[in-house]
């Protein structure tokens, strides 16, 4: 060995040495923050954030050659590529979250997931960091969502539900040996366009259904009649196997509003980035994945082109809940194009595991429902309703004073309204026979007020005095909408009503109120010529031609 040989493996030995004895470098991580940064001083208990200590530098590595520190990385993938911008997108909501702009920060965090859930198609170089990283990140979001953000009030109001099959995705149950035999015999007895398979795992959750979980199954079995009609128009127009509303059933129980920790959404369970694939957009406003509808095309229009990449109505169903990408990877790992045997390999996520037999228990169970106590459940009635076009920002309030119907029932009709404003362009749906009414009594509302104004029926003994104050106007200015003859109210009349535009949306809309005085605003540029309604003129307590000629 010569003396050149002799120095380098001398300084290689030394290195190594220095690496070997507890002076080890701490390799960077690909992301490049804790998924859990500090909440605010304030943050309610249950939410904890520790900041990491800082480190010091290690002194007796500074002159070593970077190339025997460095350790060779996986090269990078577009998944890689979506978590490294999920967790830039976490850090901002953060940011956001510790300022109190909660609208903001819900955006980011929506954003973090979104783009995790797109990397999972993307195949990330390590798999099961992007799992760990997922969850976490899921973790962490719902804990603030309850914490600060009022998610644990909005689903108290109603606004949004939890998905009822969530918690027992992950968890398989016993199986009640006198089963076996008797769904067997089902099954084979049973004509189904989805492949029907029977194993301890499906016969477990047959057994779930018939006694814990019955509940559930009854409760998605009565709501299934608003939708049912709808769906197994949609699937048979698309092609697709009838069995596959059962998907509708285990993702949301029929609720169009579910939400997901994961922010899936929808009576099908969209995540953002794949609904907008299929043509599910958002707006300020609104949210198609909400619409029980759109929702149900773009699924079954999804269901079949995983269907046609895969060529298994299995694969094609676990797709659609962990994603194609994860299974297509599972695919070639294992060599096998075949649910069951990825499940037994364990390469698939555990949720998705389960979520197959799921499916496949639910139709054995609707199959056969004489046989499980299902049978004569009264669903609810079809959901029927005329749709119409709105031709400008309006109020969902303004639409149930002018057809005299409670608001929840037009919110029940339009779950893809999301605060009860409705945008320029939208298909709303109304009830069934008042579309051709709605569109003649708007046109008698100016439209840069329809946002904002109301409709009163004039009840007996009410004074102008007293709707003003209800409604936070002056009686004056109910003259004036009206073009009324006299302050004098008469029993049954319908007035427009010039409330102001609610602070929140004009906020939204960029209208300005803190204007100086004498400083032209949108408002008071678009200040409408009275009306001489048709809600209110002609001889006084009389119904209008134009709301006479509707009501036929």
């Amino acid at each position: 060995m010569d003396n050149r040989t002799t120095t380098l493996f001398s300084f290689t030995w030394l290195a190594a040495a220095f690496l070997t004895a507890g002076c080890g470098f701490n390799q960077q991580s690909r992301f490049q923050m804790s998924f859990l940064p500090p909440a605010p001083r304030a943050a309610v208990s249950g939410v904890v954030l520790d900041t990491p200590p800082v480190v010091e530098p290690n002194l007796f590595l500074r002159d070593v050659p970077a190339i025997l520190l460095s350790n060779p990385q996986p090269r990078k993938t577009r998944g890689d590529a979506l978590m490294q911008r999920a967790a830039q997108n976490l850090q901002r909501g953060m940011h956001f979250y510790q300022t109190n702009d909660i609208a903001s920060a819900r955006r980011e965090f929506d954003a973090a997931i979104d783009s995790m859930l797109e990397a999972s198609d993307q195949n990330p170089a390590d798999r099961q960091e992007y799992e760990l990283k997922l969850d976490e990140m899921v973790d962490a979001i719902h804990r603030f969502d309850l914490a600060g953000m009022g998610a644990a009030a909005a689903v108290e109001e109603g606004k949004f539900e939890k998905a009822p099959l969530e918690d027992i995705l992950q968890m398989t149950f016993p199986v009640d040996p006198r089963l076996k035999d008797k769904v067997r015999a089902q099954v084979a007895a049973t004509v189904s366009q989805l492949p029907l398979s029977v194993n301890d795992t499906v016969l477990g959750y047959i057994n779930y259904f018939s006694n814990r979980g019955r509940r559930t199954v009854v409760a998605a079995i009565e709501r299934s009649g608003r939708y049912r009609p709808m769906i197994q128009r949609i699937l048979d127009e698309e092609g697709v196997p009838q069995e596959l509303i059962h998907l509708a059933q285990a993702e949301s129980g029929f609720i169009p509003r579910a939400m997901s920790r994961k922010a899936a959404g929808g009576m099908w369970q969209f995540v953002r980035f794949r609904g907008n694939q299929y043509g599910l957009q958002q707006t300020r406003h609104t949210d198609d994945r909400m619409d029980p509808e759109k929702a149900t095309r773009a699924a079954a229009r999804h269901l079949r082109d995983l269907y046609s990449e895969f060529g298994d109505w299995y694969l094609a169903i676990a797709s659609y809940n962990c994603g194609p990408g994860v299974v297509e990877k599972a695919v070639e790992r294992t060599g096998y194009a075949d649910f069951w045997e990825l499940r037994s390999h364990g390469v698939l996520p555990a949720e998705t595991t389960n979520y197959v037999p799921i499916i496949l228990a639910m139709t054995i169970m609707e199959k056969n429902a004489a046989e499980y106590g299902l049978a004569g459940i009264a669903m609810d009635p079809p959901l029927e309703y005329d749709t119409v076009e709105i031709s400008a920002p309006t109020s969902l309030t303004l639409v149930a004073d002018v057809l005299e119907r409670p608001l929840a029932e037009l919110a029940a009709l339009n779950p893809a309204v999301l605060k009860s404003m409705v945008p320029d362009s939208y298909s709303l749906h109304v009830p069934k026979g008042t579309g051709n009414r709605l569109m003649a009594q708007l046109q008698l509302i100016p439209s840069g007020h329809r946002d904002s104004w109301r409709v009163h029926r004039v009840s007996t003994g009410e004074t102008l005095a007293a709707i003003g104050k209800r409604y936070g106007i002056s009686p004056g200015s109910i003259v004036a909408a009206n073009s009324l003859p006299s302050s004098e109210a008469i029993e049954g009349d319908c007035l427009l009503i010039p409330a102001a535009l609610r602070a929140e949306t004009a906020v939204a809309r960029g209208i300005s109120h803190t204007a100086p005085r004498g400083t032209p605003t949108r408002r008071t540029r678009a200040k409408a010529a009275p009306v001489k309604s048709a809600l209110a003129a002609g001889p006084r307590g009389k119904n209008p031609p134009a709301l006479a000629a509707s009501a036929r």
